[in-house]
């Protein structure tokens, strides 16, 4: 039952709870309202009995033996009808002799004492007994002390059907009443559920959607609780069509690459060169560098596409600073430069080393005697919801006009002109900032040479 009831949709499970505290808090408020009023009819009921009572104290004249066989009280018309329903005796205690007068509406007949367990209110005792005909009675009795004309319990009572009655009356109005709001609460709360959970129908339609290649993204407004669970999955899908796109770039990269080097070994081979040996060669180790270049840059759009993983930018950044102050140390050129305390790179450390690292590696070979590195955070989150932060890579070399600059962050230009394979040019550092939806800029430093702007994602 336990295993089923966890296998239920969230709509069923939020429909099943809250049908069933509300079907508890209307029961236990219907128990709650029926013994209040069980408790207020009582009391009402006691009330005109008590009334009586006083009455039958009243009316009681005691004036010796003979008196009080004589006295018959009249206390109220119903009284004096036989069996009516209601009822009056008073009983002498401390007579021998049994003494005790009844109405005439007992017609012979007397009227049980009340249990010791029964409840007193100021030494009035109520409780319910069997009369004549064994119907039930409510009664209230009372204890009097007339001193030397003797104690007496008197007593009161009437037809217990009229409580019954009225109770039953109040159950069933009460019943019907709770069993309406009842129908009432489950069908808003059916409702409220199907209202509720519609943003998360949207999402799940949108899914399918995309599953059956009708949409590649999840469009809509969703409220702010499953907005960013449908950014992040916009995110991740975006991701992956990322993933296939720059894989398919990459292979056509790569056999554009090997295309030139295997063309001039066939053309060798037909031709019957004698050099066909080296030639081979020579063209193996181009092939060679080509395949390392572009599993190194698939591999470092595959880390860019990861989800989850957080670098710490200043250790990352110090490690590079010492690094490189060892570098370019023999011309006297200087790094200095530390992140804000906290700041996180949202990718891998490798990646963020080679980003950073090629940038003043370029700005050590540039500078005259000084690199400087700062690095701070967006104010404000981007329109996917993301954060950002640039780190300024600044030297004091001759820098570059605005039309070097731009050259220089054309595909495939870098500034140091190296070869593929012999590490990361200014072109893929450029490549590999965009994998993690970042940018660089190149503009003129405060300290008269290159300024590098690296924008990446963080938190």
């Amino acid at each position: 039952m336990r295993l089923a009831f966890k296998a239920r949709s969230i709509a069923s499970r939020l429909f099943l709870a809250a049908a069933f505290w509300s079907a508890s808090i209307l029961i236990v408020a219907g128990v709650g309202l029926a013994a209040l009023n069980t408790g207020s009819t009582e009391a009402g009921f006691d009330d005109t009995l008590e009334l009586y009572l006083k009455a039958l104290v009243a009316n009681v004249a005691v004036t010796g033996e003979e008196g009080r066989a004589a006295s018959t009280p009249v206390v109220a018309p119903q009284f004096e009808l036989a069996f009516s329903g209601w009822y009056w005796q008073i009983t002498r205690l401390d007579s021998d002799k049994p003494d005790i007068r009844t109405s005439k509406s007992l017609f012979g007949s007397q009227l049980p004492p009340l249990p010791s367990s029964a409840v007193r209110t100021d030494n009035v005792a109520h409780g319910y007994v069997t009369g004549p005909g064994d119907k039930p009675l409510r009664v209230i009795e009372r204890e009097i002390d007339a001193g030397d004309e003797g104690r007496y319990l008197l007593q009161v009572a009437a037809n217990a059907d009229v409580i019954q009655n009225e109770l039953l009356h109040f159950e069933y109005a009460l019943g019907a009443t709770f069993l309406t709001l009842a129908v009432v609460l489950i069908g808003s709360t059916a409702l409220a559920v199907r209202f509720g959970l519609r943003p998360l129908r949207r999402l799940r339609q949108g899914l399918i959607a995309i599953r059956r290649g009708e949409a590649v993204r999840i469009l809509g407004d969703f409220p702010d609780d499953l907005a960013p669970l449908a950014s992040d999955l916009n995110l991740l899908l975006d991701a992956n069509r990322e993933v296939v796109r720059r894989a398919r770039t990459q292979v056509g990269n790569l056999a554009h690459a090997l295309k030139t080097p295997l063309s001039v070994i066939v053309n060798e081979a037909e031709a019957g060169s004698p050099r066909l040996g080296e030639k081979v060669l020579e063209q193996a180790e181009v092939m060679s560098r080509q395949v390392t270049f572009y599993l190194d840059r698939a591999q470092a759009a595959a880390r860019a596409t990861s989800i989850g993983t957080a670098t710490e930018f200043s250790p990352v950044l110090e490690g590079l600073v010492r690094t490189f102050q060892k570098v370019y140390r023999e011309r006297g050129v200087t790094f200095e430069g530390a992140g804000p305390p906290g700041l996180k790179f949202r990718g891998e450390s490798q990646d963020l080393a080679d980003l950073v690292g090629n940038l003043l590696d370029n700005a050590g070979k540039w500078a005259h005697s000084r690199v400087e590195i700062a690095a701070e955070r967006e104010p404000a989150l981007d329109p996917s919801g993301r954060s950002y932060f640039h780190v300024h890579i600044d030297d004091d070399g001759p820098g570059l006009d605005r039309q070097a600059r731009a050259s220089a962050l054309e595909r495939g230009r870098r500034l140091d002109e190296s070869r593929p394979g012999s590490g990361l040019g200014l072109s893929i550092v450029v490549d590999l900032a965009a994998n993690y939806g970042g940018a660089l800029e190149l503009g003129e430093s405060p300290l008269g040479g290159l300024r590098a702007t690296l924008r990446l994602p963080g938190f």
